[in-house]
Protein backbone atom coordinates (compact mmCIF):
# COMPACT_ATOMS: atom_id res chain seq x y z
CA UNK A 1 0.00 0.00 0.00
CA UNK A 2 1.37 3.41 -0.56
CA UNK A 3 -0.51 7.16 -0.09
CA UNK A 4 -0.56 9.07 -2.95
CA UNK A 5 -1.54 12.45 -3.68
CA UNK A 6 -2.04 11.68 -7.74
CA UNK A 7 -4.46 8.82 -7.38
CA UNK A 8 -7.84 9.49 -9.85
CA UNK A 9 -10.06 8.46 -6.62
CA UNK A 10 -7.66 10.33 -3.41
CA UNK A 11 -8.65 12.72 -1.68
CA UNK A 12 -7.09 15.80 -0.79
CA UNK A 13 -3.38 16.06 0.77
CA UNK A 14 -4.96 18.50 3.17
CA UNK A 15 -6.70 14.54 4.30
CA UNK A 16 -3.46 12.88 5.31
CA UNK A 17 -2.93 13.62 8.76
CA UNK A 18 -6.67 11.76 8.95
CA UNK A 19 -5.81 8.62 7.21
CA UNK A 20 -1.94 8.59 9.09
CA UNK A 21 -3.64 8.75 12.51
CA UNK A 22 -6.61 6.36 11.22
CA UNK A 23 -3.75 4.10 10.60
CA UNK A 24 -1.53 4.33 13.58
CA UNK A 25 -4.34 4.98 16.36
CA UNK A 26 -6.54 1.91 16.81
CA UNK A 27 -8.54 3.59 19.24
CA UNK A 28 -9.24 6.79 17.50
CA UNK A 29 -10.13 4.49 14.02
CA UNK A 30 -12.57 2.14 16.13
CA UNK A 31 -14.39 5.62 17.26
CA UNK A 32 -14.80 6.80 13.90
CA UNK A 33 -15.88 2.95 12.78
CA UNK A 34 -19.01 3.58 15.08
CA UNK A 35 -19.94 6.92 12.97
CA UNK A 36 -20.45 4.33 9.87
CA UNK A 37 -23.44 2.84 8.96
CA UNK A 38 -22.73 -0.79 10.53
CA UNK A 39 -24.67 -2.48 7.05
CA UNK A 40 -22.27 -1.47 5.22
CA UNK A 41 -19.84 -2.95 7.28
CA UNK A 42 -20.70 -6.00 7.18
CA UNK A 43 -18.80 -8.67 5.62
CA UNK A 44 -16.27 -6.53 5.88
CA UNK A 45 -12.83 -6.93 8.12
CA UNK A 46 -13.56 -3.47 9.74
CA UNK A 47 -16.80 -5.28 11.40
CA UNK A 48 -14.71 -6.22 14.23
CA UNK A 49 -11.93 -3.42 13.92
CA UNK A 50 -8.57 -4.18 13.11
CA UNK A 51 -5.65 -4.73 15.71
CA UNK A 52 -2.82 -3.59 13.51
CA UNK A 53 -1.78 0.10 13.95
CA UNK A 54 1.38 1.11 11.40
CA UNK A 55 4.58 2.32 12.92
CA UNK A 56 6.28 5.40 12.08
CA UNK A 57 8.97 3.13 9.98
CA UNK A 58 5.50 2.10 7.91
CA UNK A 59 4.34 5.42 7.55
CA UNK A 60 7.37 6.53 5.98
CA UNK A 61 7.52 3.85 3.77
CA UNK A 62 3.76 3.98 2.79
CA UNK A 63 4.29 8.17 2.07
CA UNK A 64 8.24 8.23 0.95
CA UNK A 65 9.75 4.81 0.30
CA UNK A 66 6.62 2.88 -1.65
CA UNK A 67 5.58 6.22 -4.33
CA UNK A 68 9.49 6.81 -4.85
CA UNK A 69 9.87 2.74 -5.40
CA UNK A 70 6.78 2.13 -7.53
CA UNK A 71 7.59 4.43 -9.59
CA UNK A 72 11.43 3.49 -10.24
CA UNK A 73 13.13 6.89 -8.66
CA UNK A 74 15.81 5.59 -6.91
CA UNK A 75 17.21 9.40 -5.59
CA UNK A 76 13.91 9.55 -4.17
CA UNK A 77 12.10 8.37 -0.79
CA UNK A 78 14.93 7.34 1.22
CA UNK A 79 18.39 8.62 2.86
CA UNK A 80 20.91 6.40 1.60
CA UNK A 81 24.02 7.38 -0.79
CA UNK A 82 22.91 9.36 -3.91
CA UNK A 83 19.46 10.33 -2.40
CA UNK A 84 18.23 13.94 -3.20
CA UNK A 85 18.53 14.78 0.71
CA UNK A 86 15.06 15.29 0.97
CA UNK A 87 13.95 15.25 4.72
CA UNK A 88 10.64 16.23 6.54
CA UNK A 89 10.91 16.35 10.20
CA UNK A 90 7.69 16.75 12.19
CA UNK A 91 7.35 17.62 16.01
CA UNK A 92 6.31 14.35 18.14
CA UNK A 93 2.24 15.35 19.06
CA UNK A 94 0.04 12.67 21.14
CA UNK A 95 -2.47 13.53 18.14
CA UNK A 96 -1.00 11.61 15.29
CA UNK A 97 -3.31 14.08 12.89
CA UNK A 98 -1.69 17.47 14.58
CA UNK A 99 1.72 15.84 14.50
CA UNK A 100 1.72 15.82 10.30
CA UNK A 101 -0.69 18.19 10.09
CA UNK A 102 2.41 20.63 9.51
CA UNK A 103 6.43 19.93 9.51
CA UNK A 104 8.27 21.19 11.59
CA UNK A 105 11.46 20.92 8.80
CA UNK A 106 11.48 20.35 5.72
CA UNK A 107 15.02 19.99 3.83
CA UNK A 108 14.87 19.91 0.05
CA UNK A 109 17.92 18.81 -1.99
CA UNK A 110 20.12 20.00 1.01
CA UNK A 111 18.76 23.23 1.60
CA UNK A 112 16.06 23.84 4.74
CA UNK A 113 12.37 25.34 3.39
CA UNK A 114 10.68 25.31 6.22
CA UNK A 115 12.36 25.71 9.50
CA UNK A 116 9.83 25.77 12.88
CA UNK A 117 6.25 25.87 10.66
CA UNK A 118 7.83 28.72 8.65
CA UNK A 119 8.38 28.35 5.24
CA UNK A 120 12.00 30.04 4.50
CA UNK A 121 12.41 29.54 0.92
CA UNK A 122 10.80 28.40 -2.12
CA UNK A 123 13.51 26.80 -4.78
CA UNK A 124 12.39 26.08 -7.80
CA UNK A 125 10.87 22.45 -8.19
CA UNK A 126 11.08 19.99 -10.96
CA UNK A 127 9.02 18.16 -13.03
CA UNK A 128 9.46 14.31 -12.52
CA UNK A 129 8.53 12.03 -15.43
CA UNK A 130 8.33 8.05 -15.54
CA UNK A 131 6.78 6.01 -18.44
CA UNK A 132 6.66 2.44 -16.98
CA UNK A 133 5.97 -0.18 -19.23
CA UNK A 134 2.79 -1.60 -19.98
CA UNK A 135 1.19 -4.34 -20.63
CA UNK A 136 -2.29 -3.49 -22.30
CA UNK A 137 -3.05 -7.07 -22.05
CA UNK A 138 -4.45 -6.47 -18.44
CA UNK A 139 -7.08 -3.68 -19.16
CA UNK A 140 -10.31 -6.41 -19.56
CA UNK A 141 -9.57 -7.09 -15.85
CA UNK A 142 -9.32 -3.63 -15.09
CA UNK A 143 -12.63 -2.28 -17.21
CA UNK A 144 -14.43 -5.68 -15.26
CA UNK A 145 -12.65 -3.85 -12.10
CA UNK A 146 -14.43 -0.64 -12.52
CA UNK A 147 -17.42 -1.47 -13.93
CA UNK A 148 -18.37 -4.13 -10.95
CA UNK A 149 -16.70 -1.35 -8.19
CA UNK A 150 -16.62 1.87 -9.42
CA UNK A 151 -18.84 5.17 -9.73
CA UNK A 152 -16.36 6.39 -12.39
CA UNK A 153 -16.56 4.69 -16.43
CA UNK A 154 -12.92 2.87 -17.37
CA UNK A 155 -13.05 4.97 -20.34
CA UNK A 156 -12.80 8.29 -18.23
CA UNK A 157 -8.42 7.03 -17.75
CA UNK A 158 -7.50 6.88 -21.18
CA UNK A 159 -4.09 6.37 -21.79
CA UNK A 160 -2.79 9.62 -23.75
CA UNK A 161 -0.03 12.20 -23.87
CA UNK A 162 1.68 13.20 -20.13
CA UNK A 163 3.27 15.96 -19.52
CA UNK A 164 4.13 16.83 -23.17
CA UNK A 165 5.74 13.04 -23.54
CA UNK A 166 3.37 11.06 -25.92
CA UNK A 167 1.85 7.67 -24.98
CA UNK A 168 -0.22 5.42 -27.07
CA UNK A 169 -3.58 5.83 -27.04
CA UNK A 170 -6.19 2.88 -26.21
Amino acid sequence: MVLSTDHPNGGSFRSYPDLIRLLMDRGYRDAQLKGVNQKLLAGSALLDGLAREYTLNEIAIITRAGPARLLGLGNKGHLGAGADADVTIYAKDANIATMFAAPRYVIKRGMVVVEEGHLRRAPEGQRLFVQPAYDRAVEPDIKTHFDRYSSVSFENYPVGEVAGHPTTER
